[in-house]
């Protein structure tokens, strides 16, 4: 494979995905979800606390939602539409990982209990809709015009994110020079 000249963009390879619309009753179960899932984490997600928080009955959940995993799911899908949104958008503007690196950035610590759940961990992939894991991260390959270059760089952009996320920088004073200087490394 050939690399991109800088500055300009490969075709894309992943079309955005279609994904399933959802009821209002799926909408409101899944609101209800992320809203324990950012208070108090992923463990504390079960269908009897999503039950309490909408005041109806944990069986009754499962008319709509098959069980925790399908709610995963629907979570996860939310947060690689809103990261491959974010990500497309700034290499839109600027296709180099100068603009990438601080979208991905701003993106997991806008929203790190969807994040970590979306990034760490086992992922079901055949739950979630076709095409979205690769489209959601098609903008590193994007910028880079390299297969491999594109997995290091979201590696990179994940290790620091991550490690950021998890408040796991000695000083978080310097982070910006650190997320520039990743940068550097991949232009």
């Amino acid at each position: 494979m050939t690399r991109t000249p800088p500055g300009t963009l490969p075709e894309p390879a992943v079309p955005e995905p279609a994904v399933p619309e959802r009821s209002a009753r799926v909408a409101s179960i899944v609101g209800a979800t992320r809203a324990i899932l950012v208070e108090q984490g992923w463990e504390a997600v079960s269908m009897r606390t999503i039950a309490a928080a909408l005041g109806i009955t944990a069986p009754s959940l499962y008319k709509h939602v098959k069980n925790k995993d399908a709610l995963a799911a629907l979570l996860i899908t939310d947060g690689l539409l809103a990261m491959g949104t974010g990500l497309h958008a700034a290499i839109a503007r600027d296709p180099s990982p100068a603009a990438l690196l601080p979208a991905y950035r701003r993106l997991a610590l806008g929203d790190p209990e969807v994040y970590r759940l979306a990034t760490s961990g086992p992922l079901d992939r055949d739950a979630l809709p076709d095409g979205l894991e690769e489209w959601a991260g098609s903008p590193f390959f994007l910028v880079t015009g390299d297969p491999h270059r594109a997995q290091a760089l979201w590696a990179c952009a994940h290790g620091m994110a991550i490690l950021e996320v998890d408040g796991r920088f000695p000083d978080p004073r310097e982070l910006d020079s650190t997320w520039e200087a990743a940068a550097r490394q991949f232009a």
